[in-house]
């Protein structure tokens, strides 16, 4: 059994109908791998679509002001992809006149591109002998080799790099790469895997020696921190409240949130009533408030975990300068901020 040509075989039967499967302008492969990194394809899918729609070209995503960009690509998380995706079609637009990086070596220069991204690009539009490694190519790999190095360190990238790179066929290197990441996504699952119909169990290591639930294998995990969030949501008797736009990096990074108390654990009413700075944010101003959720939201991310409240604040005057309330929805906020304004009606 010679694993690229029964995977390839597999591939032509069972491939998904993506649309940018569908060409190879550099572009458009681009925005959908940046899009679908740590994303799902049935959420990514319609955020693909709307940014094609809105951004046909490079052209296009170059002159859009970024918080356009935070705004359609708001609910799939991760906004440096975005920031990094704008910042990168100026510099191919600005820098590059235009021309879209056709190179391996060269598409590691943009902004947000690393090895998986600029070996997608280049073996798909241009044939290039680069191999992509991704979470499903590890998975792949690790089982049907039985390889037990842990695919988060360093030896673990170097040596499934050298060996996806070592299975490249000679030509259709882009379809090659596209068929072991769609059969991990769709077959070898890191749950569940159908290996009852997998055209590689005969050689499948972990199958045959009953290891598939092992595999691949990870090293520590990356200890979850948590962290307390009270946004304050203002609503002044002239039906205005306050936003404000997070400048320091971080993971919302140019978005914009209500204004926040972070502290060490959850606040009842009392303590939440003599917060000092909540007292330093009012400045002497009276005001009536209620919590809108006794139970707090958890928001998860990779690193750390969010137990947020909302706090509804009401007051005659802000004490700073507020937005109407009717416009809170043209400003690009977290998903986690998003949900609230939707199930809040304002």
């Amino acid at each position: 059994m010679n694993f690229t040509k029964t995977l390839k075989h597999w591939y032509s039967e069972h491939k998904r109908d993506l649309p940018w499967r569908k060409t190879q302008n550099p572009y458009l492969i681009w925005l959908s791998e940046i899009i679908m990194q740590q994303t799902q394809i049935k959420q990514g899918l319609p955020y693909y679509e709307d940014f094609v729609a809105n951004f046909p070209t490079v052209f296009d995503l170059a002159k859009a002001k970024e918080s356009e960009v935070l705004k359609l690509w708001q609910g799939l998380g991760y906004y440096s992809r975005a920031r990094n995706l704008h910042y990168s079609a100026k510099y191919i637009v600005d820098t590059l006149k235009g021309e879209f990086p056709n190179t391996y070596k060269d598409l590691l220069k943009l902004k947000g591109v690393g090895d998986y991204t600029a070996s997608a690009i280049a073996s798909i539009c241009y044939n290039e002998q680069t191999a992509v490694v991704d979470g499903n190519v590890y998975r792949v790999l690790s089982r049907y080799f039985g390889n037990k190095t842990p695919i988060n360190s360093y030896q673990g990238i170097k040596a499934f790099k050298v060996l996806a790179q070592n299975l490249l066929p000679e030509n259709n290197i882009g379809e090659h790469n596209q068929a072991v990441m769609e059969f991990g996504a769709t077959l070898c699952k890191p749950k569940s895997p159908n290996c009852e119909v997998c055209p590689l169990k005969m050689k499948c290591i972990a199958f045959q020696l009953n290891k598939i639930a092992e595999l691949p294998v990870k090293s520590n995990k990356i200890k979850v921190s948590k962290k307390y969030f009270n946004f304050l949501v203002f609503i002044s008797e002239n039906n205005k409240t306050i936003l404000e736009q997070r400048i320091k990096k971080g993971i919302w990074q140019n978005l914009y949130q209500f204004p926040l108390i972070e502290t060490n654990e959850s606040l009842t009413e009392e303590n939440f009533k003599r917060n000092q700075d909540l007292k330093l944010f009012l400045n002497g101003r009276e005001f009536s408030f209620s919590l809108y959720n006794e139970k707090e939201i958890v928001h998860k991310l990779s690193h750390q975990h969010l137990y947020t409240k909302f706090w509804i604040i009401t007051v005659k005057e802000l004490p700073q300068k507020g937005i109407d309330i009717l416009k809170i929805e043209s400003y690009p906020v977290p998903i986690l901020i998003s949900r609230f304004i939707d199930e809040f009606n304002f």
